[in-house]
């Protein structure tokens, strides 16, 4: 039976305090409470820098069996080297969330490339079909990507476009490539950030949809909005039926 993952872009924030987190939990047990809230993360550390190993152990360990991460591609990889030369850049990548794997805890890894990286349909393809086996998502942000032959390329190596929630992109195509979906929601309908309740179930609707073709992972990457991506997580889960659990009102 597919599955309908929703969670948020990272766990680790101050002005969770109060909200997401009760008053005197300590920082050390976030990711443990969190984990009582919802069944995926979208870690953005890994994107920044290589983990020591002992850190995705860690993360492992503070999470019940079921629980996914999708990790964040480092922009080594995608940034600085453009997706060319990256094999020994690869191996690195994954020996360090190795941790997760070993614990059946690693999702799907996002690589996002940077908005003036031009299409480039060779250098994708040898990327991909340099990364290991798994789940991997790619969320393009140039115009020139977006065309037929690029979705056609991903559905080839069952690689997911991510649909990307972000008006200040409207080229963006939510294009579904894969035997599964990715989805990144960024930016709300709201002048704040936050996503209103009509706004929630129309991705309720688009993301069921999808769910009946195949598993879906789903992130609220709009915490710039001052504490908005939990709640609107929530809000969502409850809409769809996903997750038990208290109201987060942020």
């Amino acid at each position: 039976m597919s599955r309908l993952r929703i969670g948020t872009s990272g766990w680790n924030y101050k002005s969770w305090r109060g909200t997401v987190y009760p008053k005197g939990v300590p920082v050390r047990l976030w990711l443990e409470h969190y984990a009582t809230l919802f069944d995926t993360v979208e870690v953005n550390a890994t994107f920044y820098r290589l983990q020591p190993p002992e850190v995705p152990r860690a993360w492992a360990a503070q999470t019940p069996d079921g629980f996914d991460f999708a990790v964040k591609g480092s922009r080594y990889l995608t940034h600085v080297k453009r997706l060319g030369s990256t094999g020994r850049g690869v191996e690195r990548f994954f020996a360090s969330v190795e941790g997760l794997k070993d614990a059946g805890k690693l999702g799907p890894v996002l690589w996002q490339l940077p908005p003036n990286f031009h299409r480039d349909d060779d250098r994708l393809a040898t990327f991909l079909d340099g990364l290991p086996p798994g789940r991997h998502a790619v969320e393009l942000r140039h115009e020139s990507w977006f065309t037929d032959d690029v979705y056609a390329l991903l559905g080839e190596r069952d690689a997911a476009l991510v649909a990307a929630d972000d008006p200040r992109m409207s080229f963006q195509t939510r294009r579904r490539t894969a035997s599964w979906a990715y989805a990144r929601l960024h930016r709300g309908d709201r002048p704040d950030g936050d996503y209103s309740a009509p706004a929630l179930r129309t991705w309720k609707r688009r993301l069921g949809a999808w769910r009946g073709k195949g598993d879906v992972y789903a992130y609220f990457n709009n915490d710039w909005a001052i504490g908005k991506s939990a709640a609107n997580a929530g809000r969502y889960a409850r809409f769809a039926g996903e997750t038990p659990g208290r109201t987060i009102e942020a």
